[in-house]
């Protein structure tokens, strides 16, 4: 059988080079479509637990070890108008700060995570100069620089990890945790009293999850970022009765300062600390409380246990160092303890936190309060432990 001869080529036709640019095209367009499949899973993984709090994706795409926990705000607060109001104002106080270095911060989670401008800040409001570098790209020497600017922070906001629960961490602010972030930028412009008014009572709900026995649980808990605040960033609470007594009964105050002057002498002269009460009998002098340590080693004493001098900061006139070496010492104003402001924060710390593991917790009254010898604040303190241990 004789085969027909070709038909002769056709100009519309393809080419065989035409053919090999369609194939080329139609390769890149696989490979395009390829590329956008992986990023839309990639998209869906990083998402998807945050979308919706009932994962059920292999616990092993996570990176959670056993009992570990990582938390994400839910897409609802981004429409709460408090976390926005709060977030915003956030941003705009610390481009307030640090308006000389014409620094501007837009998203609080993008701006603070590496650390630079979060450093600057501190550096600013403590006015203390941090011994980091100036900027990194490097992930790990970022983690570094942030935590030397964390540990700053904690230290002038009389935090320590050991004795607090600091609801921010290195990992979390660098992992760009915006609940960690604000708890942080709150707790700053509280302490520092930068005279603006934080919206009251925000909460956000946040998704926690947690790898137990190789599965993923969830859970929806609701944080409070703010609460309601006067003029001075101090906490807002009712009247009390030493708002009454100090307005209206000076004589009964005199007579509750003696009883809790006797109080307090009563236990800490059994280790030869005594509290200085003046040739009256009544002059509770609240200096004697700004370092923290009469009241921690009242709550010593009133718990039965030795509070080990290494979690607290004493000095050579501490009056415990004096004891331990035989030597009576009676805490009049000549020999108040030479404590820094921050050694003094950091105590009274320790200090409201053995209160609070005791079950004792004292209404509208701040650490710093005490470190700055505020009386009504020194009674309200002295008053709560009196209070509990009266029969003792």
């Amino acid at each position: 059988m004789i085969t027909p001869p070709s038909p002769p080529p056709n100009d519309k036709s393809e080419s065989f080079f035409d053919y090999l640019n369609t194939l080329g095209r139609r390769k890149k367009m696989k490979e395009e479509k390829e590329v956008e499949e992986l990023e839309e899973e990639g998209k869906n993984a990083i998402d998807g637990p945050t979308l919706n709090p009932a994962i059920e994706s292999d616990p092993h795409e996570y990176i959670l070890n056993e009992y570990e926990e990582r938390s994400m705000l839910e897409p609802s607060a981004n429409e709460n108008s408090g976390y926005k109001e709060l977030t915003q104002i956030l941003c705009n106080w610390i481009g307030d700060e640090l308006s000389e270095e014409r620094i501007i911060v837009k998203n609080l989670q993008e701006d603070l995570y590496d650390g630079q401008i979060l450093g600057k800040l501190v550096e600013k409001l403590s006015g203390q100069k941090l011994d980091v570098i100036e900027v990194t790209q490097n992930e790990d020497l970022q983690k570094y620089k942030l935590r030397v600017v964390l540990e700053t922070a904690n230290r002038h906001l009389g935090l320590q990890t050991r004795w607090n629960s600091i609801k921010w961490t290195v990992e979390g602010i660098h992992n760009k945790n915006p609940v960690e972030i604000v708890h942080l930028c709150v707790a700053l412009i509280r302490h520092y009293r930068a005279p603006i008014r934080l919206p009251e009572n925000v909460a956000v709900n946040v998704v926690v999850v947690q790898k137990r026995e190789g599965q993923l649980h969830t859970r929806t808990v609701s944080e409070q970022l703010s609460g309601t605040y006067d003029e001075l960033g101090m906490r807002i609470e009712p009247r009390d009765a030493f708002d009454t007594l100090f307005d209206h009964a000076p004589d009964k105050l005199q007579m509750v300062k003696r009883s809790l002057v006797n109080f307090v002498n009563r236990h800490l002269t059994r280790i030869n600390i005594e509290c200085y009460s003046g040739p009256s009998g009544q002059e509770l002098d609240p200096n004697q409380f700004s370092d923290g340590l009469l009241i921690v080693f009242l709550m010593g004493m009133l718990e039965g246990y030795f509070v080990p001098l290494g979690n607290i900061y004493t000095t050579s006139t501490d009056p415990l160092a004096d004891t331990l070496t035989g030597k009576e010492t009676a805490l009049s104003p000549d020999n108040y303890i030479n404590c820094s402001p921050i050694n003094k924060l950091h105590n009274v710390n320790v200090a409201f936190q053995l209160m609070e593991d005791a079950g004792i917790y004292v209404s509208k009254v701040r650490a710093e309060d005490i470190v700055n010898a505020d009386l009504k604040s020194v009674l309200r303190v002295l008053y709560t432990v009196f209070n509990k241990y009266k029969h003792v």
